[in-house]
């Protein structure tokens, strides 16, 4: 396989890493915690998880998929270049 397939996989894999971060970071805390230390327990839940909630949580997911994706990849491009070396 070609070596810009491997810098392409590399390149999304930093993409994926850094939006999978932010989109995490994004979360509301669920109680008790760390985030509950630093003023996150303090909001109250008027109407439970909104549909911005379970888009964020869809987006998480998809951009979680890619990433394992790219872990693959990039494994078995590697596996493929040193079998063929």
């Amino acid at each position: 396989m070609p070596i810009a397939f491997a810098y392409t996989l590399i390149a999304l894999l930093l993409v994926t890493s850094f939006l999978l971060t932010l989109l995490i970071l994004l979360h509301r805390g669920k109680g008790g915690g760390l985030s509950s230390m630093f003023g996150g327990g303090v909001s109250s839940n008027l109407a439970g998880s909104s549909v911005a909630e379970k888009n964020l949580d869809r987006y998480t997911i998809l951009v979680g998929i890619i990433w394992f994706a790219c872990i693959v990849g990039i494994g078995l491009w590697l596996k493929l270049a040193a079998n063929g070396s």
